[in-house]
């Protein structure tokens, strides 16, 4: 029922989704644009045909397909956009802020416009030569990526800030998501932060997030804002500045208490900047960026693509039993890539059906209809085609809060940490370790990330990994990585700043993470 008054609440208030969640009860869609010819399914034969009534006025038809051709061009703006997360990510974090980039932005006017911009918003933009140097940086180097990010916040802003507005929040946070995910709902940074606002797994949770084998409602994007909205309100209630709210939502409530101690007492960020880690140290400047970059995007010349029409025509149903994707596309006639970019929060292209939790399938208003009007034959062919499968579905396990577990021989931080989808670091913040160094049998308190099977799951024996055909290695010996006793991907990943676990897979036509030594592995997508 809450779920249901939530989709009705944004129907109302918020036109990115313009959706009512639908239960079987509900065969008829009372909500259609006043615009639009509505289609009326026969009712009681399953799988019926969508039975179109006449059409009298020549303006409804085209009205209508002008309509669906909005919502295909929407879908494809949207899929480009989820390229650009690597990208940002690495401007934030590896930016050399005294790099001089030289652009068409006097001083004396970029200091008029920030003046502007802090007087209507509660962020501290004051002019400082740092935040100049990152804006110059943007427009010389990351024009196309603006670009594009104006165009694809047209369908996500109007959802944020209606969120944020029910948090209480500044409107301007919604340029949060950009630094945090280039509006990527799939996102997921290299220490497992995932979705449009980044959570970390155990935040995650706090905030109600589920996670599960199946299901990853970080990538929700309605449940992900309100969970941003209410950690954002918390950590503003802590620190009373905005500023250090953002500065707290990248590093933590903890590092930022210590760039204050280490500061003397400034609760300033520009005074706490040198005393916070490097990735917060370029977080709050690029956010700050990209907020000026959006208010004066027409007078840099950076205009996005204009969308006709600025959301989808959406609804979506309470889903009662477990269905797939395919089965999904095959039978309401939509592609699994524009389900899979409504429902981001579906990990393995299957909606599942668990106890006590209720999950809902978002589809375009034209397909709602055969769906709503046909459950009862849709699970039934579904429930039959997933009987058929060779292969069992994958068992579904929640990840745990905290998991104790006991060294083993041969164990290394980096193994551990890679099994548990978390960051040595972390491993050691939680269990007090000053060092590297392990013992057999000691234990070790872990906040997992991934979900971890359960005992009852047989052991299966791996091979050492070996590529699946010949790799031709470059005659650079820079380029060439040699396996050592105890290396794994991830550590090997480590070595090499830019370069990711996946990377090296892809590169060696690797099937898995287990290393033979003396493999060479190829550190570059080159063959020369």
């Amino acid at each position: 029922m809450m779920m249901r008054r939530l989709a009705i609440s944004l129907a109302i208030c918020c036109p990115i989704l313009c959706t009512n969640t639908l239960t079987a009860q509900d065969n008829t869609d009372t909500t259609a644009p006043a615009n639009s010819t509505v289609t009326t399914p026969v009712k009681d034969t399953p799988l019926a045909v969508e039975v179109v009534p006449e059409v009298k006025e020549k303006t409804q038809l085209e009205d209508l397909a002008k309509a669906y051709a909005y919502d295909s061009l929407w879908m494809v703006e949207l899929q480009k956009s989820h390229a650009y997360f690597d990208e940002m990510y690495a401007e934030v974090t590896t930016m050399n802020y005294d790099s001089i980039f030289s652009v068409e932005l006097p001083t004396d006017t970029l200091k008029a416009r920030l003046a502007k911009l802090n007087a209507k918003t509660p962020f501290n933009v004051e002019y400082n030569p740092t935040l100049e140097q990152v804006i110059h940086s943007f427009l010389k180097r990351k024009r196309g990526l603006i670009h594009r990010m104006i165009t694809a916040s047209q369908f996500y802003f109007p959802l944020f800030e209606q969120e944020l507005d029910n948090h209480n929040i500044p409107l301007e946070m919604k340029y949060l998501a950009i630094v945090e995910s280039a509006l990527n709902p799939k996102a997921r940074s290299r220490v497992g932060a995932t979705g449009l606002w980044q959570f970390m797994f155990s935040t995650g949770k706090m905030y109600g997030l589920d996670v599960s084998s199946y299901v990853d409602e970080r990538s929700d994007p309605i449940f992900s804002t309100q969970a941003a909205g209410k950690y954002l309100g918390k950590l503003y209630d802590i620190f009373g500045d905005w500023d250090l709210a953002l500065a707290a939502y990248n590093s933590g409530p903890g590092n930022v208490n210590k760039a204050i101690r280490r500061s003397g007492g400034y609760t300033n960020y520009w005074n706490l900047r040198p005393h916070l880690p490097r990735e917060t140290a370029g977080y709050v400047p690029a956010f700050l960026a990209t907020m000026y970059l959006f208010e004066y995007a027409n007078e840099h010349g950076i205009v996005g693509n204009k969308a006709e029409r600025p959301y989808f025509v959406t609804d979506t149903v309470h889903v009662k039993n477990a269905i797939s994707f395919d089965h999904i596309s095959k039978v309401v006639d939509i592609s699994v890539d524009e389900l899979r970019t409504l429902n981001p929060s579906y990990k393995l292209d299957i909606i599942p059906k668990v106890e006590g939790k209720t999950y809902t399938l978002r589809l375009p208003r034209k397909h709602i209809g055969i769906f709503v009007s046909n459950e009862a034959a849709i699970y039934a062919l579904a429930k039959d085609e997933l009987a058929k499968k060779e292969k069992a579905l994958p068992q579904l396990v929640t990840a745990e809060d905290r998991v104790r577990y006991k060294v083993r021989s041969g164990d290394y931080l980096g193994k551990i940490a890679e099994r548990y989808g978390v960051g040595v670091s972390q491993i050691k913040r939680w269990n007090g370790l000053r060092s590297n160094n392990l013992k057999v049998g000691q234990r070790l308190t872990i906040y997992p990330r991934k979900p971890i099977a359960s005992t009852s799951t047989k052991s299966v024996v791996t091979k050492e990994n070996v590529p699946s055909k010949p790799v031709k290695m470059p005659s650079d010996p820079s380029k060439v990585h040699v396996v050592q006793s105890g290396d794994s991907l991830w550590t090997i990943s480590k070595q090499y700043p830019g370069i990711t676990i996946d990377d090296l897979r892809k590169w060696n036509g690797l099937s898995n993470n287990n290393l033979k030594p003396g493999t060479k592995l190829r550190l570059c997508n080159c063959s020369s």
